[in-house]
């Protein structure tokens, strides 16, 4: 069974998403998750190997906090490449959320029909 548009956007904006929570504040991976949850329906599960790839790309780091009601708590932050990869993800996002609304409203205008275009091929 083919996957909705809705999955595919959520997985294409899961790291932007992430980015700018971070950027708000340093965060553990269970309250991110459950944050995204709220928002956008997004699974748990899908947030732990979310973090370890933006660690190894270089967009977070980690650091331990002490917990008085359980084990220690691995918090994340942004280095200066999550900052700047959160600056063109923004970008990137916001053109591509206006030419999708630059269809959907209509003010784009029609492409041609593929047959006039292979008509006035044959005419040359």
């Amino acid at each position: 069974m083919p996957e909705t548009i809705e999955i595919q956007l959520k997985k294409g904006v899961l790291t932007l998403c992430v980015l700018a929570l971070l950027n708000r504040h340093d965060s553990y991976a269970y309250e991110i998750a459950a944050t995204l949850s709220d928002a956008i329906d997004m699974g748990e599960g899908t947030i732990y190997p979310l973090m370890r790839r933006m660690q190894s790309d270089g967009q977070v780091e980690t650091y331990m906090v002490e917990s008085a009601s359980g084990p220690s708590r691995k918090y994340y932050r942004l280095t200066d490449g999550g900052r700047a990869a959160l600056e063109a993800q923004t970008a990137e996002w916001r053109a591509f959320a206006r030419a999708v609304e630059s269809v959907l409203d209509g003010a784009l205008p029609a492409a041609a029909p593929a047959a006039k275009h292979a008509d006035k091929g044959a005419e040359l």
